[in-house]
């Protein structure tokens, strides 16, 4: 199987060490969470019909935020399939200039400081990473709404990493799914472990610290991060180890 059921009828893709997750419902409908790379775009077809579905099965598309990696694959759903496209307004720019984000550091000086990223934006660029096309015509999220999609996710509003950074809490099967808000892997320095990703790609690494309030409120057991291995020890803890790493 391409993907690994992490909670109930929840599956994750990985490919590059980047994340992408199918909520299904027991009605034959999808929600896909975050569209990777582009290289990803097969690999969700051959997913979805492993599972059963086609692609007009897909509700929608839910972006936790609007980075290079993880808009990959969302304007060929868009204009292939016609899917319904979310994003919160603060990233609606960005999706559509996916490379054009802010960061606090340096990029470059980061595969000298930790060699261990360079295998890791390897694999991204041969994804694709370095040809990803913008999205544009999105739908907005607002901060606590509850989408009529798959899994009925809960926006939970958490910025830092980009300026509209959402995750999406699933109270019925008690996962978190949180984009790059909290990552069990760095690209940029190789880390392993709950952790906030480094300077080199969050817009404010001091308000990215201050969201992992929200992601506690949620009570989560199950952290399901765009980046990294799933987190089985609670939302808690996670956030816990994440306090103590610090910013990078």
């Amino acid at each position: 199987m391409l993907t690994t059921e992490v909670a109930d009828r929840v599956h994750r893709l990985e490919r590059a060490y980047v994340n992408c997750y199918v909520v299904a419902d027991d009605d034959g409908r999808v929600l896909l969470v975050d569209a990777g790379l582009p290289g990803m775009w097969p690999l969700m077809g051959f997913a979805l019909r492993e599972l059963g579905h086609r692609p007009e099965d897909v509700a929608g598309l839910v972006l936790t935020h609007a980075h290079f990696d993880h808009v990959g694959f969302a304007a060929r759903l868009q204009e292939r399939v016609g899917v319904d496209v979310w994003a919160h307004e603060a990233d609606h720019w960005l999706a559509a200039h996916p490379y054009r984000y802010a960061h606090e550091n340096l990029r470059a000086a980061y595969p000298f400081r930790h060699p261990a990223s360079l295998r890791i934006l390897a694999a991204m660029a041969r994804a694709g990473a370095l040809k990803v096309r913008g999205v544009r015509d999105l739908r907005p999220l607002e901060d606590g709404e509850v989408l009529e999609l798959p899994g009925r996710p809960r926006i939970v509003f958490t910025p830092g990493h980009t300026y509209g950074h959402v995750a999406l809490h699933l109270p019925e099967r008690d996962a978190v799914l949180t984009g790059d808000a909290l990552v069990t892997l760095d690209p940029y320095t190789g880390l392993d472990g709950p952790q906030i990703i480094a300077g080199a790609a969050t817009a404010d690494s001091e308000l990215a610290m201050h969201s992992l309030d929200r992601l506690v409120e949620t009570g989560a057991d199950l952290v399901l991060p765009g980046h990294g291995e799933p987190w089985t020890g609670g939302v808690v803890a996670a956030v816990t180890e994440a306090r103590a790493i610090g910013a990078h």
